[in-house]
């Protein structure tokens, strides 16, 4: 027996059998919803559902825009489910670009801030009220 042969594994080896089938895609994260209104002199964006790299897009696009439309941007974040490193990062890229107030972030949201020390950075408000007054 060559030695290609023998040492390869059977699940590798050409046996002629039908391949195995395709692994099923992973199940893309709940979708995201955005909102957005004028309040005080300020441009209020209202997320709701889970932020990742599959998700943050529409996100980042609506911060984008609002930073070039508004000196004071204000992130409503308390339906925001789930969120990663990409939300920070564009938490801090928009917080660069103008003033960001972030509002009543969720809890989980909240504990991702701290423990990676973003919230030493960012404003957190109670309310949109607070946020647009201050």
């Amino acid at each position: 027996m060559p030695w290609e042969e023998a040492g390869m594994p059977a699940l590798t080896r050409d046996t002629g059998a039908m391949p195995l089938p395709q692994r099923a895609p992973a199940l893309t994260p709940p979708g995201a919803a955005l909102s957005q209104y004028g309040r005080h002199g300020a441009r209020v964006v209202v997320a709701r559902g889970a932020y990742d790299m599959d998700s943050i897009t529409p996100l980042a696009d609506a911060l984008d825009a609002a930073v070039r439309e508004c000196p004071k941007v204000i992130l409503d974040a308390s339906g925001i489910t789930f969120a990663d490193s990409t939300l920070l990062n564009l938490l801090i890229l928009t917080h660069q670009a103008g003033t960001l107030r972030v509002v009543a972030p969720s809890p989980q949201l909240q504990r991702l801030c701290e423990i990676t020390g973003v919230d030493s950075i960012l404003e957190t408000r109670d309310s949109v009220d607070d946020a647009a007054v201050s």
